[in-house]
């Protein structure tokens, strides 16, 4: 006779499902990865592209397509489940990497990016709402932390890797073949071994009753975007900090190779960044469980803040070293708390929709650094683009300083 043991909410308690959800998510941040270093050289050395707005238009198509998604992926994980909007996710990235090898126009990339954006949408936003579901209230920040050091740690360690075989083979094909191996992966993971968590949901309802369930989408999104100063704070935070990390994706390496750089280099330099963001998530995330999340949120948002004005100013590889650990450094003290925060605020009835309407709000920055970012270097600079942003950046922490307040009941 077989005995069944009902589920429990906790890190320990989950611990074989949570790891297997953090290795899927190394293979989501994996499919961005392969495209950090190459798609701006690709743009301008094998599609002769020139205007930095122009070259840009990957970053829009896959910003606005993902925020859309994230949108549509937390309403269809409570309506269908966390497992299928996961698989669905992994069958739209199979193609990717192949329209890339053998596009024969940009448009193809553009196309290939509008994949990419449902891809990360489906896959990064179901992966977040499942560990969410697993870990309970106590560890969110430690079960953020670890997610989001999976995703962008793999996003370095491909960028630095696709970055070293274009530079010994070329820009297409051989960097695009790990894209290949990330989605049969993640693909086969997912459909086999990964579980469905959302039962898990009215575990935490029964044992955290509160009076705002059962609200309507619409509601749900008024409440993320404006009403809910908690909220709403981290929706804007979150908007800022991936308009930032746009401009990084697009200019920096145009930047790089104008300075004279090999692209192996430059790959050291794409990595380097999400390399400091992914590892010290390891940290921040549970020293938000700790200390709160709003020192974290707003401190890193400063800190970003000096570190893309260093990018401006710096010159030379040494110096760019520098300040992409420091960019790394304040994007990780901001990524995973601001999702702690979300879980802290929204109820679990419509927690999975919250955050798929703040994380449309966070990757719609991609779109809107690429076209502010392009804009302002094809008629001024990249300096000067670089400079911009960074005062965007600074405001943004600023309101989180004085708007928010401290949502972590510790």
């Amino acid at each position: 006779m077989t005995t069944t043991h009902a589920p429990r909410l906790g890190l320990k308690e989950n611990a074989a499902q949570f790891s297997l959800l953090v290795a899927v998510n190394a293979l989501v941040g994996g499919m961005i990865g392969q495209e950090r270093t190459i798609l701006p050289l690709l743009a301008e050395e094998t599609f002769g592209l020139t205007g930095f707005t122009v070259t840009l238009t990957f970053i829009v198509a896959f910003g606005l397509v993902k925020a859309a998604t994230n949108f549509f992926a937390g309403t269809l994980g409570d309506r269908y489940g966390r497992k299928p909007v996961l698989i669905a996710g992994w069958l739209v990235g199979l193609p990717i990497p192949l329209l890339i090898i053998w596009a024969p126009s940009w448009g193809w990339i553009v196309f290939a990016n509008v994949l990419l954006g449902v891809n990360q949408g489906l896959t990064w936003s179901t992966t977040v709402i499942m560990k969410i579901d697993l870990v309970g209230p106590s560890r969110r920040g430690l079960a953020m932390g670890l997610n989001e050091a999976a995703g962008y740690g793999a996003v370095a360690i491909t960028a630095l890797a696709t970055g070293a075989l274009a530079d010994h083979y070329g820009l297409r094909p051989e960097p695009f073949f790990l894209g290949l191996a990330f989605a049969a992966l993640g693909l086969g993971l997912s459909v086999v071994f990964v579980r469905e968590t959302k039962h898990f949901v009215d575990i935490e309802r029964r044992a955290t009753p509160t009076p705002s369930a059962n609200l309507s989408t619409r509601e749900i999104f008024l409440r993320t975007s404006f009403t809910d100063r908690n909220l709403s704070s981290c929706s804007q935070a979150g908007l800022v900090n991936n308009l930032n990390d746009g401009l990084a994706w697009g200019l920096f390496p145009l930047l790089f190779a104008a300075a004279g750089l090999s692209v192996a280099r430059i790959g050291i330099l794409a990595a380097l960044y999400p390399a400091a963001w992914g590892v010290c998530q390891l940290i921040t995330g549970p020293l938000s469980d700790r200390v709160g999340r709003k020192p974290l949120i707003a401190g890193g948002m400063v800190l970003q803040a000096v570190a893309l004005s260093g990018f401006a100013i710096a010159d030379g590889f040494a110096w760019w070293v520098v300040v992409a650990i420091v960019l790394g450094i304040g994007t990780a003290m901001v990524y995973p708390t601001l999702l702690a925060a979300i879980g802290d605020v929204a109820d679990p009835s419509w927690r999975a929709r919250s955050v798929g309407v703040y994380r449309l709000w966070r990757d719609s920055g991609f779109a809107v650094g690429a076209l502010l970012a392009g804009i302002l270097a094809d008629i001024v600079s990249i300096d000067v683009a670089t400079h911009a942003v960074a005062a965007l950046t600074a405001i943004s922490g600023l309101v989180v300083a004085f708007r928010m307040t401290e949502t972590h009941r510790r």
